[in-house]
Protein backbone atom coordinates (compact mmCIF):
# COMPACT_ATOMS: atom_id res chain seq x y z
CA UNK A 1 0.00 0.00 0.00
CA UNK A 2 1.31 3.46 -1.22
CA UNK A 3 0.53 7.02 0.31
CA UNK A 4 1.39 9.89 -1.56
CA UNK A 5 0.71 11.73 -3.87
CA UNK A 6 0.33 10.26 -7.54
CA UNK A 7 0.96 13.61 -10.08
CA UNK A 8 1.50 14.63 -13.86
CA UNK A 9 4.93 14.52 -15.31
CA UNK A 10 6.22 16.13 -18.63
CA UNK A 11 8.94 15.17 -20.14
CA UNK A 12 10.57 17.57 -23.02
CA UNK A 13 12.78 14.32 -23.92
CA UNK A 14 16.51 15.26 -25.32
CA UNK A 15 15.58 19.51 -24.99
CA UNK A 16 15.36 21.71 -22.00
CA UNK A 17 11.85 22.47 -20.36
CA UNK A 18 12.03 26.52 -21.18
CA UNK A 19 12.93 25.41 -24.73
CA UNK A 20 10.74 22.55 -25.84
CA UNK A 21 7.54 22.63 -27.62
CA UNK A 22 6.30 19.02 -26.97
CA UNK A 23 6.40 16.68 -23.95
CA UNK A 24 5.93 13.14 -23.05
CA UNK A 25 3.51 12.47 -20.47
CA UNK A 26 4.32 9.93 -17.80
CA UNK A 27 2.37 9.76 -14.31
CA UNK A 28 4.78 9.66 -10.98
CA UNK A 29 4.99 10.40 -7.39
CA UNK A 30 7.85 8.43 -4.98
CA UNK A 31 5.28 6.52 -3.00
CA UNK A 32 3.63 5.45 -6.08
CA UNK A 33 6.34 4.40 -8.36
CA UNK A 34 6.83 2.18 -5.55
CA UNK A 35 3.68 0.34 -5.36
CA UNK A 36 3.57 0.12 -9.08
CA UNK A 37 7.07 -1.53 -9.29
CA UNK A 38 6.28 -3.85 -7.29
CA UNK A 39 3.07 -4.27 -9.19
CA UNK A 40 4.41 -4.36 -13.12
CA UNK A 41 8.13 -5.97 -12.67
CA UNK A 42 7.57 -8.22 -9.39
CA UNK A 43 3.62 -9.37 -10.17
CA UNK A 44 1.97 -8.31 -6.22
CA UNK A 45 -1.01 -6.67 -5.68
CA UNK A 46 -0.80 -3.07 -4.82
CA UNK A 47 -2.90 0.11 -4.15
CA UNK A 48 -2.14 3.26 -3.58
CA UNK A 49 -3.84 6.25 -1.13
CA UNK A 50 -3.86 9.53 -2.98
CA UNK A 51 -6.36 12.35 -3.96
CA UNK A 52 -6.82 13.82 -7.31
CA UNK A 53 -9.33 17.22 -8.41
CA UNK A 54 -11.85 15.54 -10.38
CA UNK A 55 -11.26 17.14 -14.05
CA UNK A 56 -9.55 16.60 -17.48
CA UNK A 57 -6.02 16.41 -15.71
CA UNK A 58 -7.20 14.38 -12.90
CA UNK A 59 -8.53 11.26 -15.23
CA UNK A 60 -5.48 11.25 -17.28
CA UNK A 61 -3.44 10.71 -14.82
CA UNK A 62 -5.87 7.53 -13.73
CA UNK A 63 -5.64 6.51 -17.01
CA UNK A 64 -1.75 6.43 -17.05
CA UNK A 65 -2.64 4.55 -13.35
CA UNK A 66 -4.79 2.07 -14.67
CA UNK A 67 -2.06 1.05 -17.12
CA UNK A 68 0.14 0.55 -14.21
CA UNK A 69 -1.89 -1.68 -12.69
CA UNK A 70 -2.31 -0.32 -8.97
CA UNK A 71 -5.49 -0.89 -7.72
CA UNK A 72 -7.01 2.68 -7.03
CA UNK A 73 -10.13 1.99 -5.02
CA UNK A 74 -8.91 3.87 -2.31
CA UNK A 75 -7.98 7.15 -4.09
CA UNK A 76 -9.97 10.85 -3.19
CA UNK A 77 -11.74 12.14 -6.10
CA UNK A 78 -12.04 15.93 -4.92
CA UNK A 79 -14.65 18.45 -7.02
CA UNK A 80 -12.80 20.87 -9.01
CA UNK A 81 -13.99 24.60 -8.77
CA UNK A 82 -13.25 24.93 -12.83
CA UNK A 83 -10.16 27.08 -12.24
CA UNK A 84 -7.79 25.37 -9.81
CA UNK A 85 -8.47 27.93 -7.04
CA UNK A 86 -8.68 25.85 -4.27
CA UNK A 87 -7.91 22.03 -5.45
CA UNK A 88 -5.78 20.84 -8.33
CA UNK A 89 -3.56 18.14 -9.72
CA UNK A 90 0.10 18.01 -9.24
CA UNK A 91 2.79 18.91 -12.45
CA UNK A 92 5.97 17.86 -12.42
CA UNK A 93 8.71 19.14 -15.26
CA UNK A 94 11.34 17.38 -15.39
CA UNK A 95 14.55 17.17 -17.56
CA UNK A 96 16.72 14.44 -17.85
CA UNK A 97 20.29 15.59 -17.85
CA UNK A 98 23.10 14.36 -20.21
CA UNK A 99 27.17 14.29 -19.95
CA UNK A 100 27.78 17.52 -17.40
CA UNK A 101 24.32 18.68 -17.56
CA UNK A 102 22.42 17.41 -14.36
CA UNK A 103 18.76 16.62 -14.38
CA UNK A 104 16.33 19.28 -12.95
CA UNK A 105 12.67 19.20 -12.05
CA UNK A 106 10.71 21.69 -11.89
CA UNK A 107 7.12 21.41 -9.99
CA UNK A 108 4.13 22.64 -10.39
CA UNK A 109 2.53 21.69 -7.07
CA UNK A 110 0.66 23.91 -5.12
CA UNK A 111 -2.91 23.53 -3.29
CA UNK A 112 -2.94 19.67 -4.57
CA UNK A 113 -6.04 17.22 -3.38
CA UNK A 114 -3.48 15.51 -2.21
CA UNK A 115 -2.16 17.99 0.00
CA UNK A 116 -5.37 18.91 1.59
CA UNK A 117 -6.14 15.07 2.87
CA UNK A 118 -6.88 15.41 6.56
CA UNK A 119 -6.87 12.88 8.97
CA UNK A 120 -9.80 10.41 9.47
CA UNK A 121 -10.83 10.72 5.89
CA UNK A 122 -8.73 6.88 5.42
CA UNK A 123 -10.95 4.32 7.39
CA UNK A 124 -7.02 2.76 7.79
CA UNK A 125 -8.78 0.04 9.84
CA UNK A 126 -10.34 -1.83 6.66
CA UNK A 127 -7.16 -1.12 4.33
CA UNK A 128 -5.01 -3.21 6.98
CA UNK A 129 -7.45 -5.21 8.52
CA UNK A 130 -10.33 -6.35 6.06
CA UNK A 131 -8.23 -5.57 3.44
CA UNK A 132 -5.42 -7.71 4.56
CA UNK A 133 -2.47 -4.81 3.53
CA UNK A 134 0.96 -6.17 4.48
CA UNK A 135 2.97 -3.20 4.24
CA UNK A 136 2.61 0.48 3.93
CA UNK A 137 5.05 2.33 2.24
CA UNK A 138 5.10 6.65 2.25
CA UNK A 139 8.12 9.17 2.34
CA UNK A 140 9.08 12.32 2.80
CA UNK A 141 7.33 13.77 -0.44
CA UNK A 142 4.15 13.27 0.51
CA UNK A 143 4.56 14.89 4.36
CA UNK A 144 6.63 18.07 3.17
CA UNK A 145 3.40 19.07 1.22
CA UNK A 146 1.60 20.37 3.71
CA UNK A 147 0.68 20.54 7.86
CA UNK A 148 -2.25 17.58 7.25
CA UNK A 149 -0.10 15.44 5.15
CA UNK A 150 2.41 14.48 7.87
CA UNK A 151 -0.55 13.93 10.67
CA UNK A 152 -2.68 11.49 7.92
CA UNK A 153 1.01 9.52 7.36
CA UNK A 154 1.77 9.29 11.21
CA UNK A 155 -2.47 8.34 11.60
CA UNK A 156 -1.42 5.62 8.97
CA UNK A 157 1.40 4.28 10.61
CA UNK A 158 -0.01 3.98 13.86
CA UNK A 159 -2.91 2.21 12.65
CA UNK A 160 -0.66 -0.12 10.46
CA UNK A 161 1.16 -1.34 13.53
CA UNK A 162 -1.75 -2.23 15.62
CA UNK A 163 -2.68 -4.35 13.10
CA UNK A 164 1.09 -5.62 12.67
CA UNK A 165 2.22 -4.18 8.91
CA UNK A 166 5.28 -3.31 8.32
CA UNK A 167 6.10 0.35 7.54
CA UNK A 168 8.35 1.77 5.08
CA UNK A 169 9.19 5.46 4.82
CA UNK A 170 11.82 6.95 2.22
CA UNK A 171 12.82 10.12 3.99
CA UNK A 172 13.44 11.86 -0.03
CA UNK A 173 14.27 15.00 0.80
CA UNK A 174 13.53 17.83 -1.60
CA UNK A 175 14.74 21.34 -0.89
CA UNK A 176 12.59 22.62 -3.00
CA UNK A 177 9.39 21.61 -1.25
CA UNK A 178 10.53 22.60 2.41
CA UNK A 179 12.38 26.01 1.58
CA UNK A 180 9.12 28.44 1.90
CA UNK A 181 8.00 25.96 5.18
CA UNK A 182 11.20 26.07 7.58
CA UNK A 183 13.96 24.70 5.19
CA UNK A 184 16.26 21.87 6.67
CA UNK A 185 15.07 22.35 10.47
CA UNK A 186 11.37 22.01 9.39
CA UNK A 187 12.48 19.05 7.46
CA UNK A 188 14.01 17.68 10.48
CA UNK A 189 11.30 17.88 12.92
CA UNK A 190 8.92 16.39 10.80
CA UNK A 191 10.71 13.50 9.68
CA UNK A 192 12.54 13.19 13.38
CA UNK A 193 8.70 12.62 14.79
CA UNK A 194 7.26 10.40 12.03
CA UNK A 195 10.58 8.05 12.18
CA UNK A 196 9.76 6.61 15.17
CA UNK A 197 6.71 4.86 13.81
CA UNK A 198 8.69 3.60 10.80
CA UNK A 199 10.15 -0.22 10.35
CA UNK A 200 12.01 0.16 7.29
CA UNK A 201 13.88 3.29 6.36
CA UNK A 202 15.12 4.40 3.15
CA UNK A 203 17.40 7.08 1.73
CA UNK A 204 20.57 8.05 0.77
CA UNK A 205 23.31 10.78 2.45
CA UNK A 206 21.67 14.33 1.70
CA UNK A 207 18.11 12.49 2.78
CA UNK A 208 19.97 11.48 6.00
CA UNK A 209 21.98 14.84 6.84
CA UNK A 210 19.23 16.91 6.02
CA UNK A 211 15.86 15.11 6.83
CA UNK A 212 17.16 13.43 9.71
CA UNK A 213 19.68 15.55 10.78
CA UNK A 214 22.83 13.06 10.82
CA UNK A 215 26.23 14.00 9.74
CA UNK A 216 28.15 12.12 7.57
CA UNK A 217 31.68 12.17 6.87
CA UNK A 218 33.01 12.13 3.01
CA UNK A 219 29.92 12.85 1.27
CA UNK A 220 30.62 13.75 -2.57
CA UNK A 221 33.70 11.50 -2.36
CA UNK A 222 33.39 7.98 -4.21
CA UNK A 223 31.45 5.81 -3.93
CA UNK A 224 33.92 2.74 -2.47
CA UNK A 225 34.58 5.80 0.16
CA UNK A 226 31.39 6.22 1.36
CA UNK A 227 29.82 2.34 1.60
CA UNK A 228 33.71 1.33 3.47
CA UNK A 229 33.46 3.20 6.68
CA UNK A 230 31.47 6.39 6.79
CA UNK A 231 28.12 6.18 5.41
CA UNK A 232 27.85 2.83 7.87
CA UNK A 233 29.05 5.10 11.06
CA UNK A 234 25.94 7.34 10.21
CA UNK A 235 23.37 4.48 9.67
CA UNK A 236 24.37 3.52 12.82
CA UNK A 237 24.23 6.42 14.90
CA UNK A 238 20.31 6.45 12.94
CA UNK A 239 19.62 2.85 14.39
CA UNK A 240 20.87 3.98 17.81
CA UNK A 241 18.76 6.96 18.10
CA UNK A 242 15.82 5.20 16.32
CA UNK A 243 16.07 1.22 17.33
CA UNK A 244 12.61 0.93 15.91
CA UNK A 245 14.30 0.39 13.11
CA UNK A 246 14.25 -3.05 12.10
CA UNK A 247 16.23 -2.31 8.61
CA UNK A 248 18.01 0.36 7.34
CA UNK A 249 18.60 0.61 3.12
CA UNK A 250 19.87 3.41 1.08
CA UNK A 251 21.50 3.62 -2.75
CA UNK A 252 24.82 4.52 -3.28
CA UNK A 253 26.25 7.06 -6.36
CA UNK A 254 28.64 8.59 -7.26
CA UNK A 255 27.30 11.05 -10.42
CA UNK A 256 30.34 11.42 -12.54
CA UNK A 257 28.26 13.29 -15.11
CA UNK A 258 24.23 12.97 -15.44
CA UNK A 259 24.74 9.65 -17.91
CA UNK A 260 27.51 8.15 -16.09
CA UNK A 261 27.36 6.71 -12.44
CA UNK A 262 28.92 4.61 -9.82
CA UNK A 263 25.52 2.41 -8.29
CA UNK A 264 25.27 0.50 -5.28
CA UNK A 265 23.35 -0.30 -2.33
CA UNK A 266 23.42 -1.30 1.18
CA UNK A 267 21.04 -2.34 3.85
CA UNK A 268 21.46 -2.65 7.67
CA UNK A 269 19.46 -5.53 9.09
CA UNK A 270 19.67 -6.92 12.85
CA UNK A 271 22.84 -5.61 13.63
CA UNK A 272 24.79 -6.39 10.08
CA UNK A 273 25.20 -4.96 6.70
CA UNK A 274 24.79 -6.43 3.52
CA UNK A 275 26.08 -5.15 0.18
CA UNK A 276 24.87 -4.95 -2.86
CA UNK A 277 27.53 -5.97 -6.13
CA UNK A 278 28.62 -2.50 -6.87
CA UNK A 279 27.66 -1.56 -10.73
CA UNK A 280 30.72 1.22 -11.66
CA UNK A 281 29.68 3.42 -14.60
CA UNK A 282 26.23 2.82 -15.04
CA UNK A 283 24.98 4.64 -18.28
CA UNK A 284 21.95 6.16 -16.80
CA UNK A 285 19.22 7.27 -19.78
CA UNK A 286 16.68 8.29 -16.98
CA UNK A 287 17.39 8.39 -13.23
CA UNK A 288 14.63 10.10 -12.23
CA UNK A 289 12.85 6.94 -10.11
CA UNK A 290 15.97 4.54 -9.44
CA UNK A 291 15.22 4.98 -5.79
CA UNK A 292 11.90 4.07 -6.27
CA UNK A 293 12.13 1.21 -8.15
CA UNK A 294 15.12 0.35 -5.55
CA UNK A 295 12.81 0.26 -2.90
CA UNK A 296 10.40 -2.16 -4.87
CA UNK A 297 12.67 -4.53 -5.13
CA UNK A 298 14.02 -4.38 -1.98
CA UNK A 299 10.48 -4.25 -0.13
CA UNK A 300 10.21 -7.85 -2.63
CA UNK A 301 12.27 -9.42 -1.18
CA UNK A 302 11.33 -8.81 2.30
CA UNK A 303 8.07 -9.47 1.80
CA UNK A 304 8.75 -13.00 0.26
CA UNK A 305 11.41 -13.89 2.92
CA UNK A 306 14.29 -13.83 0.47
CA UNK A 307 16.75 -12.48 3.33
CA UNK A 308 18.40 -8.98 3.27
CA UNK A 309 21.26 -9.39 1.31
CA UNK A 310 19.17 -11.17 -1.14
CA UNK A 311 17.11 -8.30 -1.23
CA UNK A 312 19.32 -5.10 -1.29
CA UNK A 313 21.05 -6.71 -4.52
CA UNK A 314 17.23 -7.09 -6.01
CA UNK A 315 16.92 -3.43 -5.08
CA UNK A 316 19.85 -2.29 -6.82
CA UNK A 317 19.33 -4.26 -10.33
CA UNK A 318 16.10 -2.91 -10.55
CA UNK A 319 16.81 0.63 -9.68
CA UNK A 320 19.90 0.29 -12.03
CA UNK A 321 17.10 -1.14 -14.74
CA UNK A 322 14.74 1.31 -14.46
CA UNK A 323 17.28 3.80 -15.09
CA UNK A 324 17.78 2.86 -18.36
CA UNK A 325 14.13 3.85 -19.69
CA UNK A 326 12.39 6.97 -19.65
CA UNK A 327 9.82 8.00 -16.94
CA UNK A 328 9.35 7.87 -13.39
CA UNK A 329 8.68 4.00 -12.94
CA UNK A 330 10.14 0.72 -13.76
CA UNK A 331 9.49 -0.99 -17.63
CA UNK A 332 11.96 -4.09 -16.42
CA UNK A 333 10.72 -7.63 -15.90
CA UNK A 334 11.37 -9.88 -12.75
CA UNK A 335 13.67 -11.85 -14.96
CA UNK A 336 16.18 -8.83 -16.36
CA UNK A 337 16.02 -8.19 -12.80
CA UNK A 338 17.17 -11.41 -11.27
CA UNK A 339 19.65 -11.75 -14.64
CA UNK A 340 21.35 -8.30 -13.41
CA UNK A 341 21.56 -10.19 -9.81
CA UNK A 342 23.44 -13.13 -11.04
CA UNK A 343 25.84 -10.46 -13.23
CA UNK A 344 24.22 -10.89 -16.39
CA UNK A 345 25.68 -8.44 -19.17
CA UNK A 346 24.41 -6.62 -21.93
CA UNK A 347 24.05 -9.29 -24.34
CA UNK A 348 21.08 -9.37 -27.20
CA UNK A 349 18.52 -11.54 -25.81
CA UNK A 350 16.51 -13.80 -28.83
Amino acid sequence: MGLGEVMLRLDPGDVRVATARQFQLWEGGGEYNVARGLRRCFGMKTAVVTALADNAVGRLIEDLMLQGGVDQSHVKWVKFDGVGRTVRNGLNFTERGFGVRAALGCSDRGHTAVSQLQPGEIDWDKIFGAEGARWLHTGGIFCALSESTAEVAKEAMIAAHKHGVIVSYDLNYRDSLWKSIGGKARATEVNRELAKYVDVMLGNEEDFTAALGFEIEGVGESLGALDSGSFRRMIEKAVAAFPNFRAVATTLRHAKTATINDWGAVCYYEGVFHEARPMPDLEIFDRVGGGDSFASGLIYGFLNEKGAEWAVNCGCAHGALAMTTPGDTTMATFDEVQRIMKGGGARVQR
